[in-house]
């Protein structure tokens, strides 16, 4: 919560009219801070901008339209002066098999899930080195650090995103900008619901390997795990903290999914251990890297 003769946090949030960021808003305003929603539909969040006249805006905002996102910046800092945490939160699933989902689309979730995130990050990182702190983060998902059969063209964004960020955070930390990667399990949001998860046009070649992942992504809606507001509720906390992790899974399915990725890789990676050294030189001597 922000204290008496504290000044709040202003955020910019994309993709807040609902689910995930719509739940980070409120948590961001209950703390007693402002906020700044980037959305395609002002009109979505006009309840919060009359609750909260003075602490919350609303820009109309495509994040895909990246010429625009250095007027989602200065937006931000005309109307309250600086800016603390940038979220990149807008997406979309699809499920298709890599066949299935045609160029177009696949540069379109691109333009969404990598392209529009970068330019608002390069737009709001002059602010941020100006005041010397700021906090930047990422909604990836637990489809970026493992993926499955359908999910290719949604998981090729989030994957990229991770690692344009891994290296955004080593870039900015020595002007007091922190990075955080969010990977959330399934929340209780409109992600997985009719209408809002897109579906490639199946075909014959992929209808048995995809049944079962259609079946889910498309049954998952309204049962969902995660809570959206108390993600919420922890990302505000942890944006407040000193104390801020590269990368947090978020939600149950998401700790228990990637950590047996992390386990999966391992396992591969030392039982092809005596393959992947015979690649080097006989009398290569052993790299010694900063990082």
């Amino acid at each position: 919560m922000t204290t008496p003769g504290t000044t709040p946090s202003t955020w910019i949030i994309t993709g807040a009219s609902q689910g995930l960021g719509r739940g980070l808003a409120e948590a961001a305003l209950a703390a007693g801070d402002r906020v700044v929603a980037a959305v395609r539909r002002p009109d979505a969040v006009a309840d919060l901008a009359a609750a909260h006249p003075d602490r919350f805006a609303a820009i109309a905002a495509d994040v895909r339209d990246t010429a625009r996102a250095p007027e989602v910046i200065r937006a931000a800092l005309d109307r309250f002066g600086r800016i603390d945490v940038l979220v990149n939160n807008a997406g979309r699933g699809l499920v298709g098999a890599a066949e299935e989902v045609d160029e177009a689309t696949l540069r379109d979730l691109m333009d969404l899930h990598l392209f529009g995130p970068a330019a608002l990050v390069r737009a709001a990182l002059p602010a941020m080195r100006e005041q010397g702190s700021g906090t930047i983060v990422q909604m990836s998902s637990q489809g970026g650090r493992m993926s499955f059969p359908g999910v290719g063209a949604y998981s090729a964004g989030k994957f990229a995103l991770e690692g344009w960020s891994e290296a955004l955070a080593g870039e900015v930390a020595p002007f007091g900008i922190r990075v955080l990667i969010v990977e959330p399990s399934r929340f209780r949001t409109s992600f997985n619901a009719p209408g809002v998860l897109g579906f490639a046009e199946a075909s014959d070649t992929y209808a048995d390997v995809l049944a079962a992942v259609r079946t889910d992504m498309a049954g998952a809606d309204g049962m969902q795990q995660g809570d959206p507001a108390r993600a919420g509720d922890i990302l505000v906390d942890l944006v407040h903290g000193s104390d801020l992790p590269l990368r947090l899974a978020l939600g149950c399915e998401a700790v228990e999914r990637i950590s047996a990725s992390y386990h999966r890789g391992l396992a591969e990676l030392e039982g092809w251990r005596h393959a992947s050294v015979g690649a080097d030189f006989a009398d290569a001597v052993p790299s010694v890297r900063p990082i």
